[in-house]
């Protein structure tokens, strides 16, 4: 007569306390705290600050004796204060938007050059010498655009307006080149490293699977570019064009040192004319009393309603094209 074998019996499973047990250790604790204050605390400046742009612009749009928002005058001080945003929204918008045309496919261009082209050994050198032009501080690349970029634009200038003057927009008077066109120029020198090192490191984070996939059915570099690497890429793309988007909006010192500003529109880029939001808050804010204050606190609200609208389109547009999965051909 044999021994039956012995069962083992398997180890009863954990119990809810003690999942609960190594789900509240100490570190986890205190983690969980942080990072949850924290988040806390970002939603609570940024509607600490958006309340206080509301309530200071209410003030000052209860005094105005014009349309804020259609008015071509700035004049907050006085008995009968006459203010509007009409010329700062649109310089501001015009200069951004030009700027974004001129730089994004050149730094998308320069992106897709770095790590796709260029031979390792220079890869590493360019991508240094890109971050280090993001770090320049504005009032740096403002004093080069007034020193060195405005006097150099005069031959541009007379070039566009003796054979595209007849369109409108780039009629010249032949005065110096201080204006939206030349703000633009600037603002794309700018965020164009910006724009550069995000999409390049992008482009970095493509598997390499689906352009070994590619090239092993016989598509060109160009053709694995354009199968693969973009389409992996443009939700990236995105997201760097917005960030640039946001400090060309908000950029200050830059322009207020190469534009001559005035409150009067009209068709052409190249005349001198229009101004921005931060270039006008800079240049006003402090000869003005506690009125023009109030004026120009009203303008910075109507920037920082521009700057959350272009955040969240551009989370709109990303989350409709999830292209982070994988390439589409």
């Amino acid at each position: 007569m044999t021994a039956s074998p012995s069962t083992t019996n398997p180890p009863p499973p954990p119990t809810g306390s003690a999942i609960a047990g190594r789900s509240v250790r100490t570190g986890d604790r205190v983690f969980l705290g942080l990072s949850r204050g924290s988040g806390i605390l970002l939603l609570l400046v940024m509607v600490a600050i958006a309340v206080f742009l509301a309530y200071r612009s209410a003030v000052a749009i209860a005094d105005d004796k014009a349309d804020f928002l259609t008015t071509f005058e700035w004049n907050a001080g006085g008995a009968e204060p006459r203010f509007g945003i009409a010329v700062l929204a649109f310089g501001t918008i015009v200069s951004s938007v030009i700027a974004m045309v001129i730089a994004v496919p050149v730094a998308v261009g320069i992106a897709l050059f770095i790590s796709h082209y260029t031979p390792r050994r220079l890869a590493a050198p360019l991508g240094y010498v890109i971050d280090l032009l993001a770090a320049v501080p504005s009032i740096i690349y403002g004093l080069w655009g007034a020193l060195f970029l405005v006097p150099h634009l005069t031959g541009l200038y007379s070039w566009l307006g003796t054979y595209f003057g007849w369109t409108g927009i780039f009629t010249y008077d032949g005065g110096a080149p201080r204006s939206l066109f030349t703000v633009s120029i600037l603002l794309a020198i700018m965020i164009l490293p910006i724009v550069t090192s995000v999409s390049r490191e992008v482009f970095l984070q493509v598997p390499k699977a689906h352009e070994e996939a590619a090239l092993a059915l016989g598509a060109t570099r160009w053709e694995v570019i354009r199968t693969s690497v973009l389409p992996f890429g443009r939700s990236g793309i995105i997201s760097a064009s917005m960030l640039g988007l946001g400090r060309a909006l908000g950029e200050t010192m830059a322009v207020a040192t190469v534009l001559s500003p005035n409150f009067r529109l009209g068709a052409s880029l190249l005349n001198p004319g229009g101004g921005t939001f931060a270039q006008n808050i800079a240049a006003k804010f402090n000869e003005a009393d506690a009125a023009g204050q109030d004026a120009l606190i009203a303008s910075g609200l109507v920037l920082f309603v521009i700057t959350l609208l272009v955040n969240a389109g551009a989370r709109w547009i990303i989350a409709r094209r999830k292209e982070y999965s994988g390439a589409t051909a």
